[in-house]
């Protein structure tokens, strides 16, 4: 009988790494993750800092595995959170194979420190420009030379993630600059996070759609019980927010707000899992939680322990 291990000597022309998808909040690296990887691995909203963690989804082809990696978007750290966030980002540059810096059409902003990080790794850098269909091809041009002038050694394309345009050129690319290497994981894999981890992320995505002003910030969700029978999963969640005052934002007028919450959210589940759920959420206050190393530890933004 074949084992993993049998497979990963048995197939020396196989390329595999992996690709790390950088750049500011709210350029689209999400969008382009799920088009790249065919299925919805990160949420995605219009607001910025969606992503907190690094997700990683896998994609196999017969001789080759790419395991991409969504990060949270590059800031100025304002609190603890958002340090051992942008951990996560620097910390993925040790690991990458290939860095796929991706900026806005028309974005002349950047990171001088993480720039200049990211060209001393002497890794292949693929640059990618998004959201083309919103823009002339001179303003195209026109990023495309800012930013050719910092990474002169980069690989440029130019995509739009929402719509699918020059995917496929971008994941030859890839395809293209990945070294000779075994598959990390089994080659059923789509990623390494657990359902509970998506269940989470699928909560918090509603309360970013839902919610305004800090109240999406400020709320970390839970999976405290995930127990799957015939025909239901059973779910707890607990969202833990910083104030009182929050907390009856969440919950709303006779709990009318966290009712439609609950409502959507598991429909979005349901809708994931193709399977039917029940789902129970609470509220907690954990008073500022965000400036916590502990807490943060605690749910998971240290990734070193993952």
């Amino acid at each position: 009988m074949n084992t993993f291990t049998d497979t990963l000597t048995s197939t020396p022309d196989h390329r595999a790494g992996f690709v790390n998808i950088i750049g500011n909040p709210n350029v689209g690296k999400s969008t382009l993750m799920n088009q790249l990887v065919g299925e919805k691995i990160s949420i995605m909203t219009s607001k910025a800092q969606t992503t907190r963690h690094r997700i990683k989804g896998i994609v196999n082809g017969d001789n080759y595995q790419i395991v991409y990696s969504d990060l949270p978007g590059v800031l100025e750290p304002a609190y603890m959170m958002q340090k051992m966030m942008m951990r996560f980002v620097v910390d993925s540059l040790q690991d990458a194979d290939i860095i796929l810096y991706m900026v806005d059409c028309g974005e002349m902003k950047y990171h001088a420190e993480l720039v200049e990080k990211i060209k001393s790794l002497g890794r292949p850098i693929v640059l990618t420009i998004n959201k083309i269909d919103k823009y002339t091809e001179e303003q195209v041009a026109e990023t495309e030379q800012f930013w050719k002038q910092l990474f002169p050694d980069a690989d440029v394309l130019t995509v739009s993630a929402l719509k699918g345009v020059h995917i496929n050129e971008l994941r030859e690319k890839i395809i293209e600059l990945l070294p000779l290497c075994p598959p990390y994981f089994p080659k059923d894999a789509l990623t390494d996070r657990p359902m509970r981890f998506f269940v989470s992320e699928l909560i918090r995505e509603q309360i970013l759609l839902q919610y305004k002003k800090e109240i999406p910030y400020s709320v970390e969700v839970v999976v405290e019980s995930y127990k799957e029978e015939e025909d239901i999963i059973r779910i707890g969640a607990i969202l833990y927010v910083e104030r009182d005052t929050q907390k009856a934002i969440i919950i709303g007028s006779k709990g009318a707000a966290i009712k439609k919450l609950g409502s959507d959210a598991r429909l979005s589940i349901e809708d994931f899992l193709q399977k039917h759920v029940y789902l129970d959420l609470s509220v907690k206050v954990l008073k500022d939680w965000r400036n916590s190393e502990l807490l943060m530890r605690r749910f998971g933004y240290d990734e070193g322990e993952r």
